[in-house]
């Protein structure tokens, strides 16, 4: 039957199935702007009837309000494909991306599509007004909903604001919604996200931690959708499920989601609209069903803007955002910190230690820019290194502790004193960024010899492992096993 049908009849044939089966809202311009197709379902989105759209321009709609701005104007002005937030007459916002298509070097069409966010919108306005109720709530009783001094799985929640933190998540977690956490290196995100796994109703399934800044760009895909065996070379015989697939009927928590190469970026996209995903050298796609918790110190809206982040995928996690706040404008949960933590190195070690009382003082005022690990870190430096029952005793050695913590441990020498770096000359005509740049790789390379692993070495500069592994992937350096 098909080969007494044209090519031509063919390819208009399923052009036109696509256009009709359309989930996103598709138009079909030529390269000056005239509108040759929609699906059926721009109409609702557009306020106009499929043949009015059909019947006009992109410049006219633009100019009438219908929608603004236009994404496929921006590609015929450029000639590069182009992804923006695009208002519509009807009052939807929509992210609309657009690409190029050109026959000869000259441009005969623009395709675009669009997307309503209209209704996730919506739950995001729902939350911020959840959270300006509570902010009114806590003005009128004083007092949230918790216990002041509680202390809730690894979560210490003394200070007002974290209680707030704690409070959010408790409403937010029997739903299904994507929470974005927020905050610098070592505020505590993987914590809170085990937390919220607890108290949602997926809490009998798993939590999988996910680092996306630890695993290769190369391995990526298959890490993450698994694979058939025979997929690649050196592919498993029994084939493996991805880490997606693991995460079924429980939580997937990616931290570092700003590292995540934009190659997969579409792809999670895709497994987050449409529920399923496709194993590599496989045929036949598998529903997944879990709840998205991610974590990022970057600023994504900035990484949207460099182009180096998808705002499709923007848009899609930042549902419910919270942002964790430093150690340093919550130091009411110092000392539950302090404590929990010296309670865990006594049972690890089997010991009865007790912080001196000189302590104190110094870790309250301290500005923890590593925030909880760099606190964590230092305690069990200083118990490990105690002499006696007593951390932090004065004249005990390298468990005293001075007036100020030292921060940045690549300068420390043994015994607990620093020294100053040595100053850095610039070459002639050399930045500084150059300067700076040359110098942290001459640190680095020195300490490559003598940390066995990233998170020694993580340690040892008082920074985060994933930002560790950055910094060697940077300077091309590798640790010296």
């Amino acid at each position: 039957m098909e080969d007494s049908i044209s090519d031509e009849a063919v390819a208009r044939l399923t052009l036109e199935t696509l256009i009709q089966t359309a989930q996103d809202h598709l138009f079909i311009v030529d390269g000056d702007g005239r509108i040759l197709d929609v699906s059926p379902g721009s109409a609702a989105v557009y306020g106009l009837r499929r043949e009015a759209l059909c019947a006009t321009t992109v410049q006219a709609l633009q100019a009438s309000g219908v929608l603004s701005p236009s994404v496929s104007l921006e590609v015929i002005r450029t000639g590069q494909p182009a992804q923006i937030m695009q208002r519509t007459g009807t009052g939807r916002q929509v992210i609309a991306e657009a690409f190029p298509v050109y026959a000869d070097g000259k441009l005969i069409r623009v395709i675009s599509r669009s997307r309503d966010l209209t209704d996730l919108r919506l739950l995001q306005d729902e939350y911020a007004l959840l959270q300006r109720r509570f902010a009114e709530h806590l003005k009128r009783h004083h007092e949230p909903d918790i216990d002041e001094d509680a202390s809730i799985g690894e979560l210490v929640v003394k200070s007002r604001i974290m209680r707030e933190m704690v409070y959010l998540l408790k409403r937010s977690a029997p739903t299904d919604a994507t929470v974005l956490m927020l905050g610098e290196s070592g505020v505590g995100k993987t914590a809170f996200a085990r937390q919220l796994h607890r108290w949602s109703r997926r809490s009998d399934g798993d939590f999988v931690d996910v680092n996306c800044a630890a695993i290769p760009e190369s391995l990526f895909e298959s890490e993450m959708f698994g694979y058939q065996p025979g997929a690649f070379s050196g592919a498993s015989r029994q084939g493996k499920a991805g880490l997606l697939e693991q995460a079924h009927g429980g939580t997937l928590f990616l931290d570092e989601i700003g590292e995540l190469p934009l190659s997969m970026q579409a792809k999670l996209l895709k497994v987050i609209q449409d529920g399923s995903l496709m194993r590599l050298g496989d045929t036949r796609s598998r529903q997944v069903d879990f709840r998205l918790v991610v974590a990022t110190n970057q600023d994504l809206a900035r990484r949207v803007e460099e182009g180096t982040f998808r705002l499709d995928l923007y848009y899609r996690l930042n549902v419910i955002p919270v942002t964790l706040p430093p150690l340093r404008e919550r130091r009411e949960d110092i000392r539950g910190l302090t404590e929990r933590y010296l309670g865990q190195l006594n049972r690890r070690y089997g010991e009865e230690k007790v912080l001196h009382p000189s302590v104190w003082a110094t870790l309250m005022s301290n500005d923890w820019p590593g925030n909880i690990r760099e606190l964590e870190n230092w305690l069990e430096r200083a118990w490990l290194s105690a002499e006696g029952g007593v951390v932090g005793a004065p004249g005990a050695g390298a468990s005293s502790v001075g007036s100020k913590i030292p921060h940045d441990a690549a300068f420390a020498e043994p015994g607990g004193e620093t020294r100053q770096a040595n100053a850095v000359a610039l070459a002639p005509g050399q930045s500084l960024k150059a300067a700076m740049n040359d110098h942290e790789r001459g640190i680095l390379e020195a300490l490559v010899k003598t940390c066995r692993t990233t998170y020694a070495l993580a340690d040892r500069l008082g920074i985060s492992q994933p930002s560790v592994v950055r910094k060697l992937r940077r300077h091309g350096l590798r640790l010296e096993r």
